[in-house]
């Protein structure tokens, strides 16, 4: 047990370099980091087990932020591990630094996740918890024995999502979960109390959570409630911390600016930082130093940290050579490649809805990744990802061995949750709802995007088809919203979505081939809920892997018709009407846009050659289809909110079908 004047002295170096990197990027919010650094402080220099010399050690504990906007206290206490220079905080906030505005997943600075936007990351946190567990079950308590820590703030607490987020950590009973709730009462622009007034502690310990109040500020209740909370055996542990917003920090004129609205989210300025920095005991001239004994008390736990990894290791490699087998499978499942999958027995019946052959792609993904989870938000045996459940069975409290997480009514938090199990390391997630309800998703599919997580997302009811349920249930926006994600880069360059929308359910199988080798980005499959007719005998669906290719072909056509998912085969319907009226067609089936324009330019310019007419058709906006048809081609798609009706009226009232494909083509022709 650490000195507790030492521990406090080592709070205040945190909360000395957090106060300066926002003083010298003149932007950034100094008082939570100053409030939480207590915390932080003791659990990275007596607690979090990590190997000091291999970062990405599976076995490591995880620490997820929730509370991106206290990332100086984060990088400080992460600089006094050894894992940043003080040369880097001082690039805090700027071009090209390794210490951006709120953090970015970088594990070898020990960065577990992205965090920003409220209530994700400690979301993250429990899919991460959920990973371990499940890895546990296949692995064993040797290589699978970590803590998942979360640190959450009063923003966090507010955002909807921690209640799905708490409900899921106490239904699944995750003991090796443990979040401290900083709970200063102030936020950006009021107290707390002018915006909430619940009790906290009665909420989550209704949700199952073992629930400790204590002094935040205060190392010695830290220390005791993070001991408590590591013997815990069957319930989560929040850990309710009473902070003191801006501890330690100073007005111009000497008085307390602690509490204070004004610390949160801008730099203290003038003479009241210079306040603060002597009250921390530091050195205006030169702020950025970490004080000797506090150098020497994590010099001392990485030394400590030594010892201990060296017998986790000594113990892993005897579990390796006794299970030579099951060490080659969890190198596998932690490399980041993708699974090895063989789909030469699967057939696709014809004339089926995509969802369905979507679903028999899950199955096959079920038998042959055993890494692999799936989930749904209470639509399994509607949105069909329970192609895979039949393969497996639901995970539950008690029972980690099965690959199915039933989320409940619940899409973003469904989303960041297999988002966490990704970024534990070992798990490939793939989540399933309505493609109607992907809106409710939005904030955790830029957050996948902007980190890379290759999760699978599996939108059914893919447009009005979805017919009598009517306008609520019914995308006619939400193809143009992700297909934009097609068109923004990721930080590598790369489209940040790949989204796949096939044409019918043979197209689906070589879209899931490819979502399984995409270990890159998230992945969008987009499906039916009718069914399709299939494309003509003898497509070559290997250019499915082109993103978009000529499905049929006359020479000298007269017009390119152009769309994805089911209206492919209504503009083959089409054609047939146009070819009987002397009008050449080519057929264009588009299921990638994004991944067609990575293809060479003579290849785009061999399917879509410039001053080609072409007429493009969607059952969404527009604008879906524009950048490929040009400014001369024409787009005919839906431009207002669907109607509830069976699915063939809706085809016949709205236009989808052979005659209006043939009526809207000799109209475009003719002008």
């Amino acid at each position: 047990m650490n000195n507790k004047d030492l521990m406090n002295h080592a709070a205040d170096n945190i909360r000395l370099l957090a106060v300066s990197m926002v003083e010298k990027a003149k932007s950034g919010h100094p008082g939570g980091a100053m409030g939480g650094a207590d915390f932080i402080n003791v659990l990275f220099s007596e607690f979090l087990v990590f190997d000091p010399d291999q970062p990405t050690w599976e076995g490591r504990d995880r620490f997820y932020l929730d509370p991106g906007h206290m990332s100086p206290m984060l990088y400080s206490a992460l600089a006094l591990q050894g894992k940043y220079t003080i040369d880097d905080l001082k690039t805090f906030r700027q071009w090209g630094t390794v210490c951006p505005g709120h953090p970015e997943r970088d594990i070898i600075h020990g960065i577990e996740n992205t965090s920003g936007p409220l209530g994700q990351g400690h979301t993250y946190a429990v899919g991460a918890a959920i990973a371990e567990k499940f890895l546990e079950a296949r692995l064993g308590s040797t290589m699978m024995q970590h803590k998942i820590y979360a640190y959450i703030s009063d923003g966090g607490v507010q955002e909807e999502i921690s209640q799905g987020a708490g409900r899921i950590a106490g239904l699944f009973k995750l003991n090796n979960l443990i979040m401290f709730y900083d709970a200063n009462e102030i936020q950006l622009s009021t107290e707390c109390d002018v915006v909430m007034r619940e009790n906290t502690r009665m909420k989550y310990e209704s949700w199952g959570w073992n629930v400790l109040e204590i002094n935040g500020n205060d190392p010695d209740e830290i220390r005791a409630a993070l001991i408590l909370a590591n013997k815990e055996e069957q319930r989560p542990t929040l850990i309710i911390g009473h902070t003191v917003m801006a501890k330690g920090a100073r007005k111009e004129d000497g008085s307390s600016y602690e509490r204070s609205v004004k610390t949160h989210g801008a730099p203290l300025g003038g003479g009241a930082y210079e306040n603060t920095v002597k009250n921390l005991g530091g050195d205006l001239n030169d702020p950025f130093v970490v004080f000797d004994d506090v150098k020497e008390l994590y010099e001392k736990r990485n030394a400590e940290l030594r010892e201990v990894v060296k017998e986790r290791h000594a113990a892993e490699a005897e579990w390796r050579k006794a299970n030579p087998e099951k060490a080659e499978q969890m190198d596998a499942w932690f490399s980041g490649n993708a699974p090895k999958v063989d789909w030469s027995e699967l057939v696709q019946k014809r004339d089926v809805a995509t969802r369905v052959a979507s679903a028999n792609c899950l199955g096959v993904l079920a038998e042959q990744v055993p890494n692999m989870v799936c989930s749904s938000a209470d639509l399994c045996n509607s949105d069909k990802t329970d192609g895979f459940l039949k393969k497996t069975h639901e995970l539950t409290p008690d029972d980690f061995t099965g690959a199915f997480f039933q989320a409940g009514v619940s899409e973003l938090t469904m989303a960041c949750v297999c988002i966490g199990m990704y970024l534990h390391g070992g798990v490939i997630p793939a989540c399933g709802t309505f493609f109607v309800f992907s809106d409710y998703m939005k904030p955790a599919i830029r957050m996948a995007a902007l980190m890379r997580v290759p999760i699978k997302f599996v939108w059914s009811h893919d447009a009005f088809r979805v017919g009598e349920d009517g306008p609520t249930h019914e995308p006619v926006e939400q193809e143009a919203q992700i297909r934009l994600m097609e068109k923004l880069k990721n930080h590598k360059g790369q489209d940040s979505v790949r989204v796949f929308r096939p044409a019918d359910a043979d197209e689906t199988t070589v879209c899931w081939q490819m979502a399984n080798e995409n270990m890159d980005t998230p992945t969008a499959m987009i499906c039916s809920r009718q069914n399709v007719n299939s494309l003509p005998e003898g497509t070559d669906y290997s250019q499915v892997r082109k993103g978009a290719y000529i499905v049929k072909d006359d020479p000298n056509y007269d017009v390119i018709l152009l769309a994805s998912g089911s209206e492919v085969s209504t503009l083959l319907a089409g054609a047939e009407l146009l070819n009987a009226d002397g009008i050449k067609t080519r057929i264009v089936s588009v299921p990638s846009e994004g991944l067609f324009r990575t293809q060479s330019k003579e290849y785009q310019e061999s399917v879509l050659p410039k001053g080609a007419k072409i007429f493009g058709m969607t059952a969404g906006l527009p604008v879906t289809l524009q950048s490929l048809v040009g400014v001369e081609g024409m787009v005919y798609g839906l431009e207002s909110f669907g109607f509830s009706a069976p699915y063939k009226v809706l085809d016949e009232k709205l236009g989808f079908n052979a005659e209006n494909v043939f009526k809207q083509v000799k109209n475009y022709l003719s002008k």
